[in-house]
């Protein structure tokens, strides 16, 4: 039987580290996660990065036809003993079929994220927040870190499904997931489980850069379908994802 995750409240990186190393997975309270973020988690940075999210294309890749779903994508490197994140060329997202059963094993090309976005403070502090934690977890290599952003639509009669392959690994090391918006939705629940099934917590993130981090090895995360509250009126839940994976970019 599940149990509740409790949010960690805690600053900064040395109790994310050991949350996540300890059960797997750590879930962030938003405000929390602002105050960790320092000028890239005020206000006025936070309003202008959501504000991007309306300006997503249509995913046209999804296997079940739907067109539920709005992202955009960007790659960065890590070099070990080097700060920050330097991005690089734009490519496609892919996974392979074990990890995504319903849209892996094809290239992928998404719109890129724009490059304010992918240049602003808030971008750049949760990059940095993240590999804080990749590194305490696996020091001494370079990362490959892919952004996504994400607005999953849902209308009277047409839910939306933030995860339609199903609870799953990512097929990386080091996961961050922060809401951005959550606009007059039910659902959205996000479960944690271990590699055999088990699952571990159940949670919601409601408010704005509530997180999720979760160590990919170890735990598989999903979430479920999402419906408007007031059916006469639009829903969307916006999300950044953001994934850490050992070794250098693959080939361009």
């Amino acid at each position: 039987m599940s149990a509740a995750a409790p949010p960690l409240a805690a600053r900064p990186a040395d109790p994310l580290r050991a949350a996540v190393a300890g059960r797997g997975f750590a879930h962030v309270p938003g405000a929390a996660m602002a105050a960790l973020l320092g000028p890239g988690g005020a206000d006025a940075a936070l309003d202008a990065f959501a504000e991007s999210w309306e300006r997503l294309e249509v995913d046209g890749f999804m296997a079940d036809g739907g067109r539920y779903r709005r992202r955009r994508h960007a790659n960065f490197a890590a070099r070990w003993g080097e700060p920050g994140h330097e991005r690089g060329p734009h490519r496609p997202h892919f996974q392979a079929v074990v990890h995504n059963s319903l849209n892996g094993g094809v290239e992928r090309w998404f719109a890129p994220v724009e490059d304010a976005v992918g240049e602003g403070a808030p971008l750049r502090a949760l990059l940095d927040l993240g590999r804080g934690l990749a590194d305490g977890l696996a020091p001494g290599g370079d990362w490959f870190v892919e952004a996504h952003q994400f607005r999953i639509e849902a209308a009277a009669g047409a839910p939306g499904f933030p995860t339609p392959e199903g609870v799953h690994h990512d097929g990386v090391d080091v996961v961050l997931i922060a809401m951005i918006a959550r606009r007059n939705l039910d659902g959205g629940e996000t479960v944690v489980a271990d590699t055999a099934g088990a699952e571990l917590a159940r949670f919601t993130l409601r408010d704005r850069l509530d997180a999720a981090l979760l160590d990919d090895r170890r735990v598989r995360h999903g979430v479920s379908p999402v419906r408007p509250a007031d059916p006469a009126l639009p829903s969307c839940r916006d999300v950044l994802v953001l994934t850490w994976k050992r070794g250098p970019p693959p080939p361009a």
